[in-house]
């Protein structure tokens, strides 16, 4: 899998994924998610890896993503848990997948 991220050679790459869980899979989603955060937080060019459950309806996920560089970033997709992770979690959310939005940070 080939995603390329909207950043410069050498720039962090930022982006939040969201989902939805089907009814009654919420958990199982969770679970699912809190075992890809273990790996995901293990792999060298990963800065932040942080999932958290909407208060408003539990069943939507939010991901906040940081990697070191582009380079990073296509390790973190290209990992052999990550295909499992995402195997497992098609027929457990709503839709296609994981929708993703590219950031860029701010400088203060």
């Amino acid at each position: 899998m080939t995603i390329t991220p909207p950043t410069h050679p050498g720039e962090p790459v930022a982006l939040y994924a969201e989902f939805t869980a089907r009814p009654g899979r919420g958990d199982e989603v969770a679970a699912l998610l809190a075992g890809l955060t273990v790996d995901v937080r293990r792999e060298p060019g990963n800065v932040t890896f942080d999932p958290h459950r909407r208060v408003s309806d539990p069943l939507e996920f939010f991901v906040y993503e940081v990697y070191r560089d582009a380079e990073a970033f296509q390790a973190h997709i290209t990992a052999a848990y990550g295909a499992v992770f995402n195997a497992a979690l098609g027929d457990l959310i709503e839709g296609e997948g994981s929708e993703l939005t590219w950031l860029t940070p701010l400088t203060v």
